[in-house]
């Protein structure tokens, strides 16, 4: 879900502290900018919605999945 993630990235970003990495902060702020954002969470309800509908199993924690790939860490 939005929330693990956005946990995920907090925690990575904390980490985050020598020059050469700031830009990376900086990229991974937006993410999470974005995962905030009214319109994000809209368009997630969505293709929930719309992949349940259509019989496909949707990803639950699509969010989550997206910070572990960003992030290089193995999903549990």
């Amino acid at each position: 879900d939005t929330d693990r993630a956005l946990v995920l990235l907090e925690e990575y970003c904390k980490r985050l502290k020598k020059p050469e990495e700031q830009q990376l902060k900086k990229a991974i702020r937006k993410v999470m900018g974005i995962f905030k954002s009214s319109l994000f969470q809209a368009l997630l309800g969505s293709f929930t919605k719309k992949s349940t509908r259509h019989g496909t199993i949707s990803h639950p924690s699509l969010p989550a999945a997206v910070a572990y790939d960003v992030l290089g860490w193995p999903k549990d």
